[in-house]
């Protein structure tokens, strides 16, 4: 559980893959994870620290906050009392869609190219969006400010290499590709690391090794995150927290629960309720 008095809180748009966040924690870090979504914000008061990319970054007020899919990363405050922050998680395909309807035949997805970025326009950008989807503004006006805030992401915080870069340079990444591709295919099952290393094809270190400098996860950090992340779709369908625990592999919901503290600073039933209008008690 978060600690007394830190707070995160969740909307979501309706037919849209655009999720808001807002938070504020003194005391409380997250531990390494990543989402399956491009993910930024803007840091409004305080400072968060945070590892991405194998260096620490400090996000202070005013600076955006930029994630690629799949970016490993954690949290936590860099000053004494504490920061606040908003976030927006936008479904890939959704941003796919936005870059082709402004410029049809255009490049591909875009990858941020720095995780903090001082940029004073873009941020405001970014702010205007979020205030949108808290407030249940008006669709239109949501999508106006979903462009306008892509295409200021794209064309001042974003490159657009084939892939990032390996980190070490001799990682059989196919061989790794073949483990995550199991691990997304069965991540509610019980795998051992005997299977993720036949399937890779290679020695069970080897695996835990390449996967690391590949991913920036252990494959079983990497496949709780799986869990977490299919969780908290069921999570804002409706799905009961018991019954989210039970189909993404989780042992029982105490479990669910700690990790989804951990993870997102809420609880699955505060999420849960936080989505569908309902009062927690």
């Amino acid at each position: 559980m978060t600690p007394s008095g830190e707070r995160a809180a969740y909307w979501r748009v309706p037919g849209l893959a655009l999720e808001a966040m807002h938070a504020r924690f003194e005391h409380y870090a997250y531990p390494m994870h990543a989402h399956d979504t491009y993910s930024f914000g803007v840091t409004d008061d305080g400072a968060q620290s945070f590892v991405c990319r194998g260096e620490r970054h400090v996000s202070a007020a005013g600076l955006v906050i930029a994630f690629n899919p799949d970016e490993p990363h954690d949290g936590q405050s860099a000053v004494h009392d504490g920061y606040r922050y908003r976030m927006l998680h936008l479904g890939e395909e959704l941003l796919r869609y936005v870059l082709h309807d402004a410029a049809p035949g255009g490049a591909g997805l875009p990858l941020f190219a720095t995780p903090v970025v001082d940029n004073p326009a873009l941020a405001r950008a970014v702010a205007r969006l979020h205030t949108a989807v808290v407030e249940n503004a008006p669709r239109l006006v949501i999508e106006e400010r979903l462009t306008a805030t892509v295409l200021a992401l794209t064309r001042d915080a974003a490159t657009r290499p084939a892939r990032l870069p390996d980190p070490r340079g001799r990682v059989d990444l196919a061989a790794m590709e073949r483990a995550r591709g199991l691990l997304r295919q069965r991540f509610a099952g019980n795998i051992a690391a005997d299977e993720l290393a036949r399937v890779a094809g290679c020695s069970r270190f080897a695996l835990y090794r390449g996967f690391r400098a590949a991913y920036g996860f252990a494959p079983s950090d990497y496949q709780r995150d799986l869990r977490l992340r299919r969780a908290r779709a069921l999570l804002a369908e409706g799905t009961a927290p018991s019954t989210a625990a039970a189909e993404v592999g989780f042992a029982d919901q105490a479990h669910l629960t700690r990790w989804f503290t951990r993870t997102y600073g809420v609880t699955p039933a505060a999420y849960r309720a936080a989505l569908h209008g309902e009062i927690q008690r």
